[in-house]
């Protein structure tokens, strides 16, 4: 795996989360109704309005942002090893409630939020593959 591909796994989760998070904490009502544009339902459609929960949601966004980003700003192997187990140990659960739970969905929706979930489990996982340094990569002598 290279470093570089993992920044730029890693600066895409933190974008994600950079718009999931502060929707969802400035604007939890609006979130709740649109995400994740207006007009669209996919959060609205798995249960009853929480302020309290969409927020928290939101700050939870906002801190996993937060650890990418210094993760993408200091890259090392180990560092995003951390970084995309938490995304893991958040994304999987997140991805399997919402593929269980698709009724009133469109099934374009369906397919849209189901995809854009699977792919984040996906960039966190790119940021578990060690990447090959130049002195791992290259063959050591005698």
């Amino acid at each position: 795996m290279n470093l570089r591909l993992q920044q730029v796994s890693a600066t895409v989760l933190t974008l994600s989360a950079a718009y999931v998070g502060i929707w969802a904490l400035l604007a939890p009502h609006s979130f709740f109704d649109d995400f994740p544009w207006p007009g669209r339902d996919w959060v609205s459609s798995a249960g009853g309005y929480d302020e309290h929960l969409v927020r928290d949601v939101g700050g939870l966004y906002l801190a996993l942002g937060v650890v990418t980003l210094w993760a993408i700003l200091r890259p090392r192997t180990d560092l995003f090893a951390v970084v995309g187990i938490a995304w893991e140990v958040f994304s999987v659960p997140h991805v399997l409630f919402h593929a269980g739970h698709l009724d009133g969905l469109t099934g374009f929706d369906k397919a849209a939020e189901v995809g854009s979930l699977a792919g984040t489990v996906l960039l966190a996982a790119l940021l578990l593959v060690p990447a090959l340094t130049e002195d791992r990569a290259r063959p050591r002598n005698g």
